[in-house]
Formats: structure tokens, sequence, C-alpha cells
């Protein structure tokens, strides 16, 4: 597929966005790529559920508005929203009380697309099985999930496109559900004898480069400010740079990452493990680029 059909998607997305105010007061948080699994031993997100639960508590309880950029779930590769649910519902408890206080708003990605169709958001997304305390409870009632939102600035009238990234990617995109058959029925199995997914943006260092292009020459051209994830790639540019941002992910080996909006200002964040002098263990934040003021282009 043509870079042009890059273009063509990424301005479609943007011209039916909704947009969210925000101001220098405001405390936001973008994080993508989750890939929350059904515990077994292709979940990649199972090594860092405790770091993204301590992440996102801190969020919680410091009045940030968390803004999820897609593939939160790992659709391709498990057929069933039910059995994730079960699996990771301490997190997803918290994650509603976010959406319950109108400070939680979802973008979908390629892996968890079908959160797009309003059939599987009512079947799925309305409520779900807390095994904690064994009884159905209420989740993203009639949520929207967007393909795309813009955060605008009230203050200065900046607009920051979000997006998940994958648009004009034809397998990620156009042919997804190609892309989700070989995922779940060959690559979930190769993965086992050390393959990986040739497809895929995250693991595909060249395919990733060439997805990362087409979004930067889109912001170029449009002097658009962009936040993406699906690459897994966490990038923050320096200020003669063009303005293209991803968040990163939650299944890096040893940490997890995202973007902080904070008094206008976009820091990239990782989270991970660290050990003090006496041996014991904390999970630390610290910030990976200096943060960088939100201005015109």
């Amino acid at each position: 597929m043509s870079s042009f059909s890059t273009y063509r998607r990424l301005t479609e997305v943007y011209q039916k966005a909704a947009e969210l105010p925000f101001d220098r007061t405001s405390k936001i948080v973008l994080i993508s790529d989750c890939h929350r699994g059904d515990g077994s031993w292709v979940d990649d997100f199972s090594h860092n559920q405790s770091l993204y639960y301590c992440a996102i508590k801190y969020y919680y309880r410091n009045g940030f508005t968390y803004i999820d950029l897609g593939d939160s779930d790992e659709l391709w590769k498990n057929r069933h929203f039910s059995g994730i649910c079960t699996i990771y519902a301490d997190i997803f408890e918290l994650l509603h009380q976010f959406y319950s206080e109108n400070r939680y708003y979802m973008i979908y990605g390629n892996h968890d697309i079908v959160k797009r169709y309003p059939a599987f958001r009512k079947n799925n997304l309305d409520r779900y099985y807390n095994t904690n305390t064994d009884t159905f409870e209420g989740l993203f009632e009639n949520a929207e999930i967007h393909e795309g939102l813009i955060l605008k600035d009230t203050d200065n009238q900046v607009k920051l496109f979000l997006v998940h990234g994958h648009q004009g990617d034809i397998v990620s995109d156009i042919f997804w559900r190609v892309g989700r058959f070989l995922s779940r029925y060959v690559w979930r199995r190769l993965e086992f004898f050390g393959f990986k997914d040739p497809t895929s943006a995250a693991k595909n260092y060249d395919k990733k480069k060439k997805v990362e292009r087409k979004i930067i020459g889109w912001a170029a051209d449009r002097h658009q400010i962009v936040i993406a994830g699906h690459t897994h790639r966490p990038t923050c540019p320096d200020e003669d740079e063009v303005p293209y941002f991803n968040t990163g992910s939650c299944i890096h080996p040893d940490c997890i990452t995202c973007i902080e909006i904070v008094h206008s200002e976009i820091s990239l964040m990782k989270w991970g493990l660290k050990t003090k002098d006496d041996g014991s263990v904390f999970v630390d934040r610290e910030l990976i680029a200096a943060p960088r003021k939100i201005q015109g282009q």
C-alpha cells in the first residue's frame, strides 16, 4: 500500500476525530499497546502486569485523565474478551473507576479493532465478571471507542492528534481479518519455537521504520503534532524535529513506557523495577526524555 494511502487514512481519521479540551492545569497520561492476554504463555503483558497496575494506580490517585491509544487487549491471539477480564479483574476494576469519573478515553488499534463495532461493545464492554466479588459488574457502559482523538490546548489553540498508527498498513488496517487469522492460528503457535511475526510493526524493524516514516511525513506536511503507538518504539522528538511522539508499549522486557502531559508539556516516562542498596526492590517512575513544551508549528 502506498504512502498516499496512509496519508489519506490519517487525514480521514483526523477530520472525523472528536476534540477534547485541555489546559495548563490538566494532567493526562497516554498509554498504548498493553496487549493484555489470557495469562497463557503467549500473553506478552503478564510479566509487566504489576508495573502497569502500579502505574495506573498512581495516575488515578493523582487526578490524571487516562487516554488509551489502542491495542490495549490482545484480541487477535485471543477469541474471547471475557477471558482477559477474568485474568486481570483488578486492572479492569481500576479502569472502570477511571471511566465512571469521565477520566478514561479509548482509541482502538489493529489488535482490538473489533471494539469499533457496537455489537461487540454491547456484548463485551458494558459489564464484566469480577472474579474477586463473584458478580457481574459495570465496565465501560455505552462507551464510544474512537479511531482518533484531538486534544485541543485551550490556552494556545494547539491541537494534538492521537491515533494508534496502524492506518494505511494493508494487513493491520484494510485486511485486518487476515492478520488476525495469521496471528491466532499460525504465529501464536510458532512463537513457542522462537519465531517472530513478520507482519507485526512491533517485531519487524524494517516495517516499524516504514510505518513511522509515513506518519512523520503526514505530520510534517500538515504541521501537526501526532502522538501514536503501534510500533512500540517510545519517541519524543527534539524541538527542531517533526513533532511525532510515540508512547512505546507495556510489553517491553523490563519496563512499560507512556507519555504524560502536565503543565502543557509532553514528557516520555518509563516505569520499571530498581533495587536499593539494602537489596529491596521498588517501582520507579523515570523521565527518559526532556519535556517538550506544547506550542504551534
